[in-house]
């Protein structure tokens, strides 16, 4: 039956978002992507794709013993069909005494090394740095520390990175920071890095974000007075030293001259955009400054095609300025999703003018919370509609242990003929959903075979004893 009714009703949506009153060619991009079955080439590809996706998870999790999320997310970023290059790679670290620990931090900083060709590649590295009088220990904690540079290409590029690195390490240690660049030669290319890495840190950046700095392609710590002035104006704009985001801004203001960021913020304005809007979304994101008009133009138009208003997409923007970068395809992909689940274009609309942040998640997480609600737990599509903040809720923590106790209630018939409100579920916290379907049952057996139920995985964060002291608070 909700086969039939998904069928019936992804037609007649399909249909009107055909004659939707937009970009024609956008439509038909949608329409056609949707309504026409794959060619057998394309099917090819996205079966290999999958294929390489599930055997690279399946390794990183069995070889390397890594969380399933975390495989996941490496996933997306370096793929293989078969062990025998990432199996060589790990022997060639094993054989250098590189630990389990320190290769499953080298792989989760820099998965790509897993493709690199251990012999005619990374082999040649490592006794290049041996050669040099890196002793076993030495080798291992700077390789440890900043993987990528394995990835440099070139002898004497690799010892000035390596070099850098290790005195970086070692002066960190003994507190003698301030010595690093008393043997390099005044204006150097190298003594400038140091020079520039000793402000960083003393300004309290952390040391992992200034060897992303190092390694980085836009090198922000090359140079002085351009630099000096970069890193001035973001301090003067309030950024926190010890995060991220400081150094994603050093990056962008050092790349962009002042002429240049005063052309991005009159783009903005064009687009509707205040000034001050403009520098608030760089301290939330301070990529967006590197996008041209026709790519910030691109994104504004395609939300549009969500049933977004120009200003409803500009208010969106402001929150989440990340969305600039997401690419037209993946917008359409994202409206095909929904469509494909079932939901209405309206239905869609009011997801996305409620919970904008659900762009921000895979196909993939729609669809198994979607299906989860929906077919395991009963509510509706409109039921999701009204309450979108579930795409939101992790799965496994928070909606699969809540819906298993509601349907445990369900089926004794402690909870009506209708289920509970999707919301009364899923947006309080977890003593106040204990405290509303578990601990108001009178049957102490079943109180804790629900407990059994809702708890599951979740006994190492959820204490037993604060639930007791809210049990003592409400009597």
């Amino acid at each position: 039956m909700y086969s039939l009714i998904l069928h019936g009703r992804r037609s007649i949506e399909l249909h009107k978002w055909h004659n939707f009153s937009v970009s024609v060619k956008l439509l038909e991009n949608v329409f056609s992507a949707f309504s026409n079955s794959f060619s057998s080439a394309a099917d090819v590809s996205l079966r290999d794709g999958r294929k390489g996706k599930n055997f690279t998870i399946s390794y990183l999790v069995d070889s390397l013993g890594l969380p399933k999320k975390l495989a996941e997310s490496i996933s997306r970023k370096v793929r293989f069909e078969n062990k025998a290059n990432p199996d060589s790679v790990l022997s060639l670290l094993r054989s250098h005494g590189f630990t389990d620990s320190q290769i499953s931090t080298i792989i989760t900083d820099y998965p790509t090394l897993l493709i690199l060709d251990a012999e005619k590649s990374l082999g040649p590295k490592f006794r290049f740095l041996q050669s040099r009088g890196a002793s076993s220990f030495e080798l291992t904690e700077i390789v440890s520390t900043v993987p990528k540079i394995l990835g440099k290409r070139g002898d004497k590029t690799l010892s000035l990175y390596y070099d850098i690195v290790k005195e970086i390490v070692e002066a960190d240690k003994s507190s003698k920071f301030e010595k690093l660049c008393h043997s390099l030669p005044e204006g150097s290319k190298q003594e400038n890095k140091i020079r520039n890495v000793l402000v960083l840190r003393e300004l309290g950046v952390p040391q992992k974000l200034l060897f992303s700095l190092l390694t980085s392609v836009g090198q922000p710590v090359c140079g002085k007075d351009r630099f000096d002035a970069s890193l001035k104006k973001i301090v003067e704009m309030g950024f926190d030293p010890t995060t991220a985001k400081f150094v994603k801004a050093l990056y962008v203001v050092y790349n962009l001259s002042g002429k240049t960021i005063e052309e991005k913020v009159h783009v903005y304005k064009r687009l509707g955009f205040a000034v001050e809007d403009v520098w608030v979304m760089f301290k939330k994101w301070p990529f967006s400054l590197k996008f041209s008009e026709e790519k910030i133009t691109q994104t504004i138009e395609t939300l549009k095609m969500c049933g977004l208003d120009e200003n409803e997409v500009l208010q969106v923007l402001k929150k989440y300025p990340q969305f600039i970068r997401m690419s037209q395809q993946k917008i359409l992909n994202f409206i095909e999703t929904f469509l494909g689940l079932g939901f209405s274009r309206d239905e869609f609309t009011m997801i996305v003018k409620c919970f904008p942040m659900c762009f921000g998640l895979s196909a993939e997480t729609v669809k198994k919370k979607t299906e989860f609600v929906v077919k395991k737990t009963n509510w509706s599509l409109k039921d999701t509609t009204l309450f979108p903040q579930v795409f939101g809720y992790s799965l496994e923590k928070r909606i699969v242990p809540r819906c298993n106790v509601i349907k445990a209630l369900m089926s004794r018939g402690l909870l009506g003929s209708e289920l509970p409100s999707m919301a009364s579920v899923l947006a309080c916290t977890d003593h106040a959903f204990v405290k509303r379907y578990v601990r108001k049952q009178n049957d102490k057996e079943l109180v804790a075979e629900l407990m059994a139920i809702f708890i599951g995985k979740k006994k190492r964060n959820f204490q037993m004893k604060s639930l007791k002291h809210d049990d003592k608070a409400s009597e």
